[in-house]
């Protein structure tokens, strides 16, 4: 399988040493990835939603969590997954959309499974770790620890592997405000804390 990709340094190098019949091709535009004669592609990028995939007709793979396939008006060869640093190397791959049998092959090729859910804002263990990192914002907010306390207390209280505010730096803090952003129009107890708004905004 040929395998068209759209990713920085990191995300490539993590996925190009897994040892699989994947053969990766790393585009540098998105227009270079949707015109290529691979078999599938797969777009790593934050801003991977607002892209145009309608002339590729082989199956899509799109690191979108905060934008759903429906608001996005992608063809139904897309599909979306939670492409958030560090989600994607767990073995478990949230995905959203109309699973075909070589989106299907192209993950067991990653020897990874996969969890299929509703084409909704968000998925779950982003929703409850943005809200995790949130909550860690109202309690600096109100001066009840230091960020370095706080991400050591969870570290050690409830055996999380990062802290929130590590968690946040690995995800992006400007990640974890969208998705809050756009999951509190339906719902208000996911608004972002003022200080993590303000610090997205020094950003």
């Amino acid at each position: 399988m040929v395998v068209g990709i759209l990713a920085d340094d990191i995300t490539f190098n993590s996925l190009s040493i897994i040892e699989s019949d994947i053969i990766w091709k790393r585009f540098d535009s998105l227009a270079d990835l949707v015109a290529s004669k691979t078999d599938l592609i797969i777009n790593f990028m934050d801003d991977a939603a607002e892209g145009n995939y309608n002339q590729y007709s082989n199956a899509v793979f799109i690191n979108s969590v905060f934008t759903t396939l429906e608001d996005s008006k992608h063809p139904k060869n897309v599909v979306r997954f939670n492409g958030w640093k560090s989600f994607y190397e767990r073995t478990i791959w949230e995905i959203a959309g109309k699973f075909s049998n070589a989106h299907e092959s192209f993950i067991c090729s990653l020897n990874k499974t996969y969890h299929l859910h509703a084409d909704e804002i968000g998925f779950p263990s982003a929703n409850i770790i943005s809200m995790i990192i949130n909550e860690a914002y109202f309690a600096f907010e109100e001066n009840v620890s230091t960020k370095e306390e706080i991400d050591l207390a969870m570290k050690l209280g409830t055996n999380y592997p990062k802290g929130p505010f590590e968690w946040s730096s690995i995800i992006g803090l400007k990640n974890v405000f969208q998705l809050l952003n756009n999951l509190s129009s339906k719902d208000s107890k996911y608004t972002p804390a003022s200080l993590l708004l303000k610090e997205t905004e020094q950003l």
